[in-house]
């Protein structure tokens, strides 16, 4: 798989997404560092979510030529509307259980996460057929399967990734779960992803970034380019 991989998007930059900012100062190191995007989430159960005012604060501060991601998990088409209207994020991410019918209401671009491992999502068949639904995503995001929705510092079998890859169908796929500074080197080698996204890898706890941690895992996966 890593040799087909290797060759398909070997000349491509890995971009890089720093998700479940909650502090001002941990987007200003990103931003810093030079991430792509940076993450919002609005799942209250997270220990990464941030209020409406505490997320148009934190959009606030992030440049042009950044995108600003607002994740969502199951979430009303009031609270997602709520957030379009008032954060005015980029780009939407939608990491439970959500339709295609359901992402494309608001008419704005869109990633769908996949749980990576979860039932119905155990095998790269499986895994490709039900990324098809989602044709028009931007993206296709392959998370760990948790019952905590992502940001569980867990990784998954990537070899399950190995039809999504291979498929003229597939969206640009950006790889998450368990990565961290000793991990996305390996990880890109293996599935030359579009970009990365890391939340607990470059914390201190949960939702408490660290800017050391961001400026390593950002020197790792250029030095994996």
């Amino acid at each position: 798989m890593a040799g087909v991989i290797g060759q398909k998007m070997k000349k491509i930059r890995t971009r890089v997404k720093i998700c479940g900012l909650t502090r001002a100062e941990d987007v200003n190191a990103a931003v810093a560092a030079g991430a792509d995007a940076v993450g919002l989430v609005f799942y209250p159960p997270s220990s990464r979510y941030v209020s409406l005012e505490n997320a148009c604060g934190l959009r606030n501060l992030v440049p042009a030529m950044v995108s600003v991601v607002a994740l969502f998990v199951n979430a009303s088409n009031e609270d997602v509307q709520q957030v379009i209207d008032q954060v005015q994020p980029d780009i939407l991410q939608f990491h439970g259980d959500e339709s295609p019918d359901e992402c494309e209401q608001y008419g704005r671009r869109y990633m769908k996460a996949f749980r990576v491992g979860a039932p119905g999502l155990d095998t790269p068949q499986a895994v490709l057929e039900t990324c098809r639904r989602y044709r028009s995503a931007s993206a296709w995001l392959f998370d760990s399967y948790s019952a905590g929705y992502g940001g569980s510092g867990k990784q998954f079998d990537l070899g399950l990734l190995e039809m999504v890859i291979a498929s003229p169908e597939s969206r640009p796929v950006v790889l998450a779960g368990g990565l961290n500074v000793e991990t996305v080197g390996a990880a890109i080698a293996q599935v030359a992803p579009f970009a990365v996204d890391v939340s607990s890898g470059v914390e201190i706890s949960g939702g408490v970034k660290c800017a050391g941690k961001i400026r390593a895992f950002m020197q790792a996966v250029a030095l994996s380019r």
